[in-house]
């Protein structure tokens, strides 16, 4: 989707949002100050248009606000939880509730500062996902099932679905951070199986919803 105002764009997998330590070109800003002539500037220079990111490996539905009042008023939205963002993914083992909330504050791992973990530390942010099941998978010789689920976000913390699926001892599949580290088990996958593939939200400035789905890549 594209007007005057905003984009959402398809992200694939393997693409840094924006410049950061070890990826300084070919990210995704790049190619919007190449597409659009004009971008909010309300993130800083680094960061134009953008409202909110997705992991390099997670792909999906993302926004991107071509002024500052776009920008803002798409940051508010989020703030007060008025956007709805579903995610699709895979995780180990055999969810029997068809669903489910995880209520519980991240913030960075004490043990190792470039992971984000459960944590009960007075930097920590409230973090808040619901899910529920789509599909359930058997378990085979490599693994103890799967669980195909729909994950909504009520809070846009680090790795946050990553985290809570860790923290309720159903790792995403395929995820190296966080998940089990098996190749067979991980189905052969080299990425985490998680799809941002719905976004529905009232535009800025028309007042209409937008609704939009992506299917899986």
């Amino acid at each position: 989707f594209e007007d005057d105002d905003l984009i959402v764009l398809s992200k694939p997998t393997d693409l840094v949002v924006h410049p950061a330590r070890g990826h300084y070109s070919g990210t995704l800003v790049h190619a919007l100050l190449g597409h659009s002539a004009t971008l909010g500037t309300l993130q800083g220079e680094d960061r134009p248009g953008i409202v909110h990111r997705l992991d390099k490996d997670t792909s999906g539905l993302m926004m991107v606000a071509k002024n500052d009042a776009t920008q803002a008023a798409l940051g508010d939205a989020l703030r007060l939880r008025t956007i709805d963002r579903r995610y699709v993914t895979l995780v180990h083992g055999y969810i029997t509730p068809d669903s489910g909330l995880v209520d519980a504050p991240l913030g960075r791992n004490p043990r190792d500062r470039m992971r984000m973990a459960v944590v009960e530390a007075p930097t920590s942010k409230q973090a808040v996902t619901t899910f529920r099941v789509l599909e359930r998978y058997m378990a085979g010789r490599y693994d103890d099932g799967y669980t195909l689920i729909e994950c909504k976000l009520y809070t846009g913390r680090t790795h946050q679905i990553r985290v809570h699926m860790e923290y309720i001892k159903h790792p995403v599949v395929g995820d190296s951070t966080y998940g089990r580290n098996h190749p067979k088990a991980d189905l052969g996958l080299e990425r985490q199986f998680l799809h941002s593939y719905r976004l529905s939200f009232v535009h800025p400035s028309t007042v209409e919803t937008i609704d939009l789905l992506d299917p899986l890549p």
